[in-house]
């Protein structure tokens, strides 16, 4: 008996989503002709040492492009590797959602949050938020866009649309936007995101002042089903379409009326918004003029001594659940709702300005990754609860010293926050990092230590909308200390890391809605490795290996080993423009309580009754390739839910679970290309 199921690719492709694709195909294959500006990315610094290459002076088919981070002056090239599909999908590998692009997700790995100060305590969706550490600036001496187009079974889709540009030699922008809609494999688990950055990075032709520009934003919009009602239904005939299995909330829905893009209508979900803007100034005090004499051009050099550097902030936040359909029984039992309302809309919406002032003073003037920083900050939070409204502010302190040797065999960096006056009054962190290579030949070794005291995110105060479970008596502040270390191969392409987290009243959820913390200490110790192994010339292996480890009385619990694995064939095949990436990726991690989740607060919490194990590791199947500018990625995931059934015959349906209540989807099928191309 031969019988694929709904779930399966052959039913679950709107071919109707193709169009796009095959025309965005045909206009890849047309440019193909133009050389790959992939293979030309320099590393030339705004107005830097690249003077043979100014803007006025390229190559037609020529483009060098570099970029940087915020707080760093480190230029660093695109990476234009093909093998690593994680490079272009916003949920890291190591996380699990629903099933679902889009939906919550948590990390298999425990990270605790370590930053001092206000914060929101919405974590479920922080995949598919942009962020301002995340932010790029650009120099590039051409126009430089990149086009992106994910699809994928049950009318999955991702788009990509990256552009940067300078404007003059000394001024770049860039603008990124990116979509995501997926109906989902079962019921209530419809997603649309959207979010969008725009930076921009000027400096002056003395090189004395520059600015940074950073705009983002990012609405996300995710239907909540609680999980499924009842999981024997997986295993029933009635509900060979999983997309017909009852959930614990949401209305009854068809396929096809969350298949629309561009108009898709929540009803029981959560509706997650962000939008940042910031400006930095800053202007050299004190310095060294020089200059770059080539053979067509002059360029200016100047070597800061002391700089005065001035930021602005603003930042919002809304988080909102809505049900306008609630279901009496799951309110009632799991909410401890009296009675259920005709319904449920929670929201809190936080306005933060942050303007802070620092000065900076560089004792090697003509090393400018070698710095000692001082400053102070003055934030106001404005807050709109169901209940009402309050106004809060902050004073803090904060200092860092960086040291990139020239040599660059030492890496040194150090800096803390305190918090003096305000609501988070107390609060700290104190972080330092010790990076020395040993010889080319032995690699990199890194040491560190790390304490953050901060008061705990407003989910966990009384006066948020989603508080309704936290206890009167407030909590107290949580506190972290975090030890690590790495051992960096290069050569050997091996790194081995470890981490040790010794932490005091950490805060949790026990069901729900229920609030608490666990005033006593506990630690957690990780161990990872992560080595690439050549089995031959092109046949490649790479391995991920993570070893946790709980002690005391721990509200945590995270599975005790968690590997990402990779087996495949990297090469040309015997093709000049051809880079070719085919093979097998595995996830495994050991039985653990997993958190469940309540979508009515945007929590995962604590549960001590289900234990989570798969029934075989995930498996997926990759194909990715890159011809010059034109990369795509063929990807059949979750083989491992193949099975024969008496009532299904041979179908995808051995899914995993999760979290309680939550199956993972059955095969899924992701086509998608990437066009990279030169103005």
């Amino acid at each position: 008996m031969f019988n694929f199921q709904p779930n399966t690719w052959m039913k679950s492709l709107d071919m109707k989503l193709f169009l796009p694709v095959v025309v965005l195909i045909a206009g890849c294959l047309t440019a193909s002709g133009q050389n790959n500006p992939l293979s030309r990315y320099g590393q030339r610094g705004m107005g830097g040492a690249g003077g043979k290459d100014s803007l006025e002076h390229r190559k037609e088919d020529t483009i060098t492009i570099t970029f940087r981070y915020l707080d760093s002056s480190r230029l660093q090239k695109i990476d234009s590797e093909v093998y690593n599909f994680y490079l272009r999908y916003p949920v890291p590998p190591t996380y699990v959602d629903f099933g679902n692009l889009g939906t919550a997700s948590h990390d298999l790995v425990f990270h605790p949050y370590l930053k001092p100060g206000w914060d929101g305590g919405w974590h479920a969706y922080d995949p598919f938020v942009y962020t301002i550490e995340g932010s790029k600036f650009y120099n590039t001496t051409k126009p430089y866009s990149e086009l992106g187009y994910l699809i994928g079974s049950h009318a999955e889709q991702m788009i990509n649309l990256q552009h940067t540009q300078n404007i003059t030699r000394n001024w770049n922008a860039f603008f990124q936007y990116r979509l995501i809609n997926s109906p989902g494999t079962y019921s209530n688990q419809v997603t649309d995101h959207n979010s969008y950055r725009f930076t921009s990075w000027y400096q002056s032709k003395n090189k004395r002042y520059q600015a940074f520009l950073i705009l983002l934003g990012s609405k996300l919009k995710s239907a909540e089903s609680a999980g499924i009602r009842n999981n024997g239904d997986l295993d029933s005939i009635t509900y060979s379409n999983r997309f017909t299995i009852p959930t614990n909330i949401g209305p009854s829905q068809n396929f096809s009326s969350n298949n629309n893009p561009f108009g898709v209508d929540i009803s029981t979900g959560t509706f997650y918004t962000t939008g940042k803007f910031m400006l930095r100034q800053q202007y050299d005090i004190i310095g060294i003029k020089d200059s770059l004499v080539t053979d067509s051009t002059v360029i200016p050099l100047f070597y800061p001594k002391f700089r005065a550097e001035q930021t602005i902030l603003y930042q919002t936040y809304r988080e909102t659940f809505t049900d306008y359909n609630p279901d009496t029984t799951y309110y009632i039992n799991n909410l401890k709702f009296i009675s259920t309302p005709d319904t449920v809309h929670l929201s809190d919406l936080w306005h933060n300005l942050t303007n802070d002032f620092s000065l900076y003073s560089f004792p090697d003037s003509k090393n400018s990754q070698q710095f000692l920083k001082v400053g102070i900050s003055f934030e106001t939070m404005q807050s709109t609860y169901n209940a009402g409204e309050r106004s809060l502010y902050d004073i803090l302190l904060h200092g860092e010293y960086r040291n990139k040797t020239r040599n660059k065999k030492w890496d040194v960096e150090a800096f803390g926050n305190f918090y003096v006056n305000g609501y988070n009054s107390g609060d700290y962190n104190a972080y330092i990092s010790l990076k020395r290579q040993i010889s080319k030949s032995l690699g990199y070794l890194q040491v560190g230590f790390e304490n953050v005291n901060r008061s705990l995110s407003m989910a966990w105060n009384k006066e948020s909308s989603f508080g309704f479970g936290v206890p009167l008596t407030p909590f107290n502040k949580e506190n972290v200390v975090h030890l690590f270390g790495s051992y960096e191969q290069p050569r050997a392409q091996l790194t081995f890391a470890a981490n040790y987290y010794l932490l005091t009243n950490y805060p949790y959820f026990t069901s729900y809605y229920i609030a608490s913390q666990q005033a006593s200490l506990f630690n957690v110790l990780q161990i990872s490795g992560e080595k690439r192994i050549a089995l031959s010339r092109h046949f490649i292996v790479r391995a991920l290996v993570i070893l946790q480890q709980k002690a005391g009385n721990s509200p945590v619990f995270v599975p005790l080993f968690v590997t990402q694995d990779q087996f495949g064939y990297e090469g040309k095949l015997g093709f000049k423009n051809l880079v070719l990436a085919f093979g097998l990726e595995m996830r495994y991690y050991t039985p653990y309580l997993a958190d469940a989740y309540s979508p009515v607060i945007g929590q995962f919490f604590t549960q001590k009754t289900t234990t989570i194990h798969q029934e075989l590791p995930d498996i997926n199947f990759y194909l990715n390739f890159r011809i010059r500018s034109f990369v795509a990625y063929v990807r059949a995931e979750n083989l491992n839910t193949a099975q024969v059934t008496t009532a299904y015959g041979f179908g995808f349906t051995n899914n995993n679970f999760v979290a309680p209540s939550y199956p993972y989807a059955g095969l899924k099928i992701r086509f998608g290309i990437y066009w990279s191309f030169v103005n």
